[in-house]
């Protein structure tokens, strides 16, 4: 008999135990299903938030990248004007060294290379008539006539 009461004894503290077990496995069942909800949101949320972010920023490089583009517009027309500009002046400096004497227009040559626009004499001298340029560069002072000669044959090294 006591072999049999000690036998339900075990038995019941087994059964007893795998209930608490098996209630314990339940819990901690739920308790991950809802971790995993709570994971889940938290996910969603931070996705939500990352969505939302990368359009803003989107957004923006699309409105810099437009601002970019007029930008480069607008610098594009005003290069245009200026070189517009640019030829209108050096067409009207040419006509009228075309038109001066050599003497004077050599003279007004010799004071701008003294005072450093040598590059501005040459930008002219290469517009003028090759006739106007001859009799110039025989009114020029030696240097200049030397640095204006030695210019022309680097630009025609330059050109070929």
């Amino acid at each position: 008999m006591i072999k049999k009461v000690v036998l339900i004894l075990t038995f019941v503290v087994c059964s007893y135990g795998q209930t608490q077990d098996s209630s314990y496995l339940t819990k901690q069942k739920i308790e991950i299903k809802e971790l995993k909800k709570e994971l889940n949101s938290f996910y969603n949320k931070k996705e939500k938030e990352y969505q939302e972010r990368k359009k803003e920023l989107e957004t923006i490089l699309t409105q810099v990248k437009r601002e970019k583009n007029n930008i480069q517009d607008l610098h594009d027309k005003n290069l245009k004007i200026l070189q517009s500009i640019e030829q209108t002046v050096q067409s009207k400096t040419t006509k009228i060294y075309n038109s001066m004497k050599p003497k004077i227009a050599a003279g007004i040559f010799d004071v701008m290379i003294s005072e450093g626009k040598l590059e501005d004499v040459f930008d002219i001298i290469l517009k003028l008539k090759e006739r106007n340029v001859t009799l110039l560069m025989k009114f020029l002072s030696v240097q200049n006539a030397a640095k204006i000669t030695e210019m022309l044959e680097n630009y025609n090294i330059n050109e070929k």
